[in-house]
């Protein structure tokens, strides 16, 4: 049977965005920026988005297009090794466990769009929250948030993904830029917009590495890079195209829209008397947002269709994560989509449903597992692209584009090199902070560095060994 492809480049496009626009850009992105000094995390952020991001997001890209598969197939063809194949596991179980939360926040979302037409969280937002976050209702939402989700994943590419995506991203843009106007004219807009916008130096020499590690976080989560999900989506284009071009389009699109969602949040909290923007925390799109709308004149249309614009954008995020492992038994195992989507949304059903129950579950899948997954995929994923496929890669990056060879070879050195010790950096500082342990910044930069060329010289060394075999 013939693999399926995108329709058109901008279906493509529009799909990989829609994975990468959603709660990280809405949800995430303003309260983060919030917490982490307002500009100052928005200058690093926006700096790792196009020194890490855009650089890793086309590795996977290539890794995609090249081989034509998911990852975990990828990454064992292009390499003639199973063992490069069980690295590829890594991204089924990041979509599983991606999902395995995702699905509960989607949950929220729906609770509180349909609940936005009664104005039931107006009088006590904080504790509207408490009541739904878990339990019976919140693993009830996140069964039909997560069956929305399964529905959409089950009608393939081009008649489900690319055909949801291509409707919801337009009205997630569009709707944003609406409600961003629209706050432009809220009393705490000026102040929002100076605490957004103006930088802060002396900020961020004082807290130069939490601003860091959360802004490099962030932009992992929001471009959906080390989950696998860009190498599932590139291995469906069925056409030459410039890859660069496209992952810089994709980083620009999601970066603007996080910035719109920080254009309409930030001036909803600065304008509502009792909320502190700098300490709302994830709470700030359940607790101060909705506090917001109670207290504005025609609260309750505008909470509906900010809520409406949150719930596509969430939406458009899941799918491509159920996308990962469905494409995993689809390629690798035979599967028919539609009894892949099923089976695996019943596994994420149960796995979801405790989460629902259980903050502490929740805290961890949301927190340390998945920021490590995603560091520790991203990283596998540099090291493969520069040092196993080497000229393959940069022959895939330049393929349908303009640029020569040498700005390829800038590409692998910048993702063979440069990447994986800032990389092993953040996991290190992640996992430290996760166990309460300190430790100087200069030891474990030099951790990272000893330990990234380590691995790079390794896999260097095995490829080159490799290559020498087959063609012998």
């Amino acid at each position: 049977m013939a693999r399926e492809s995108w329709t058109s480049r901008i279906g493509f496009i529009l799909a990989a965005v829609g994975s990468a626009v959603g709660l990280g850009n809405i949800w995430r992105f303003p309260w983060m920026t919030a917490e982490n000094g307002g500009s100052a995390f928005l200058v690093l952020y926006l700096g790792i988005v196009l020194a890490v991001g855009v650089p890793g997001l086309v590795a996977e890209f290539v890794i995609g297009r090249r081989a034509g598969k998911s990852p975990v197939g990828a990454l064992e063809s292009l390499s003639g090794s199973k063992h490069w194949g069980k690295v590829g596991l890594i991204t089924v179980l990041a979509g599983l466990v991606l999902l395995s939360f995702y699905s509960v926040v989607g949950g929220w979302i729906l609770r509180y769009f349909f609940a936005s037409a009664t104005g039931a969280y107006f009088d006590a937002p904080g504790a509207y929250f408490g009541s739904i976050s878990y339990g019976a209702g919140a693993a009830g939402f996140h069964v039909l948030f997560l069956a929305i989700t399964a529905g959409i994943v089950a009608g393939g590419i081009r008649g489900g993904i690319e055909r949801a995506t291509t409707v919801m991203m337009p009205i997630v843009i569009l709707m944003l830029g609406a409600l961003a106007v629209w706050a432009g004219g809220l009393s705490g807009a000026g102040e929002a917009y100076d605490f957004f916008l103006t930088f802060d130096a002396a900020y961020v020499q004082a807290n130069a590495l939490d601003i860091l590690l959360s802004a490099a976080g962030q932009a992992l989560f929001t471009l959906s890079v080390g989950a696998g999900t860009m190498i599932t989506y590139a291995s469906y284009i069925g056409e030459d195209r410039s890859l660069p071009a496209d992952g810089s389009i994709i980083a620009l699109l999601n970066t603007g829209v996080g910035v719109l969602a920080g254009f309409v949040v930030l001036p909803l909290l600065f304008s509502t008397p009792n909320v502190d923007p700098a300490t709302s925390g994830p709470g700030a799109l359940f607790v101060g947002v909705a506090t917001a709308f109670g207290e504005l004149p025609g609260g309750r249309l505008l909470a509906l269709g900010f809520f409406a614009v949150v719930s596509l954008a969430a939406l458009s995020s899941s799918i491509s994560m159920l996308e990962i492992p469905v494409a995993y038994l689809v390629d690798e195992h035979g599967f028919e989509r539609k009894t892949a989507t099923a089976g695996l949304a019943a596994f994420v059903l149960v796995t979801g449903t405790v989460s629902a129950f259980s903050s502490e579950v929740f805290g961890i899948l949301a927190g340390p597992v998945v920021d490590i997954l995603l560091t520790t995929g991203l990283f596998a994923f540099v090291v493969f692209a520069a040092w196993v496929l080497g000229g393959d890669a940069v022959e895939e990056f330049t393929l349908g584009t303009r640029f020569s060879s040498g700005l390829g070879d800038a590409w692998r050195l910048l993702i063979g090199v440069v990447l994986p010790p800032f990389l092993l950096f953040t996991l290190f500082n992640g996992i430290l902070g996760y166990l309460g342990w300190q430790a100087p910044v200069e030891y474990v930069a030099v951790a990272a560095i000893f330990v990234g060329l380590a691995v790079v010289t390794s896999v260097q060394r095995v490829a080159s060994t490799e290559r020498a075999d087959n063609a012998a």
